[in-house]
């Protein structure tokens, strides 16, 4: 019998910020995960890394300023570092959670590549804001460099572009681990961003939506659901308001007009339906799921979470 293939891809709440947070947390996350592979599902995790590539950024950007002989860290080369360093403490919590339920499974980080198009018009916008805080003299700086800048209440901050993503390089790699029935972290952070250059792969000044790969990613390995774990249990309408509706179910169309009717906020659960929307489109077998940490269990059975389905 074919397992249940299964895409998570992890928020902020599983992760954590700090280096004490993310050791406790992906602990948490172990367990969440561990039971999904427990029912027999074949597993790819991606996730978030916001707080720790600003941190890596930030601490490489003034490693440069004290000692300017050493070379400036590209954004995508700090991206890399964040999914060794998330993946590091993700593969070995869920490995120590398997083998406390006496399950050996192998569970591998794979630093992965994802292409993006030079002349995506977002290169042109850049609007993801990242690393320390500078002020005037600093941005100046910055934007000699050709970098971005904007200004902040506290001072200025580099911006860089969140193209969308074209292609997984390492895509076949994650095909062949799933084939070996191993559980496989990939996409960290949205993934690597590169630009191809013939034969060769350039680092780009970028980011990738974690949302929008990881619609990506589930697309790619034919994944049977898309799990998207948030910090709120549900989708809601009128959020925030009196009059918030909190939904078990929606359909493609519902998810389309809810977007159109701008129910869903651009930085934080819009990206998540459109990569529901995206994941989905018209195969009545595929599912995207919804929900909080610690619930997607039980959402995936139809008892709690929003259930997005063609």
């Amino acid at each position: 019998m074919k397992k249940k293939r299964i895409v998570i891809a992890l928020g902020h709440a599983a992760l954590g910020s700090t280096l004490p947070e993310q050791k406790k947390a992906t602990m948490q996350t172990a367990k969440a995960i561990a039971d999904f592979i427990q029912d027999d599902c074949q597993l790819v995790i991606t996730h978030s890394n916001g707080p720790q590539v600003s941190m890596i950024h930030t601490a490489m950007a003034e490693f440069c300023r004290i000692y300017p002989e050493y070379t400036a860290t590209p954004m995508s080369v700090c991206s890399a570092m964040s999914q060794g360093y998330i993946g590091y403490d993700l593969q070995n919590a869920i490995r120590t959670e398997l083998l406390n339920r006496g399950i050996y499974k192998p569970v591998t980080t794979l630093l992965t590549q994802v292409t993006a198009d030079p002349y995506d018009d977002a290169f042109y916008h850049p609007n993801k804001v990242i690393g320390r805080t500078m002020n005037e003299q600093e941005a100046a700086e910055e934007e000699k460099k050709g970098n971005y800048v904007t200004r902040t209440k506290d001072g200025f901050r580099r911006i860089v572009a969140a193209p969308k993503p074209l292609d997984i390089v390492e895509i076949d790699a994650i095909r062949a681990l799933l084939l070996a029935d191993q559980v496989v972290i990939a996409c960290g952070g949205g993934g690597i961003p590169v630009l191809v250059q013939e034969n060769h792969l350039k680092g780009a000044s970028a980011v990738i939506e974690k949302d929008t790969a990881a619609f990506a990613l589930a697309d790619l390995v034919e994944a049977d659901s898309l799990v998207i774990l948030t910090n709120v249990e549900k989708v809601c309408l009128n959020y925030g308001t009196d009059r918030q509706i909190f939904l078990d179910t929606m359909t493609v169309a519902q998810a389309k007009e809810y977007s159109a009717q701008g129910q869903f906020e651009s930085g934080t659960m819009l990206p998540k339906i459109e990569a529901a929307i995206s994941f989905i489109g018209d195969k009545k077998t595929r599912t995207a799921l919804i929900t909080k940490l610690g619930k997607s269990g039980v959402g995936l059975a139809g008892k709690t979470g929003t259930l997005i389905t063609a």
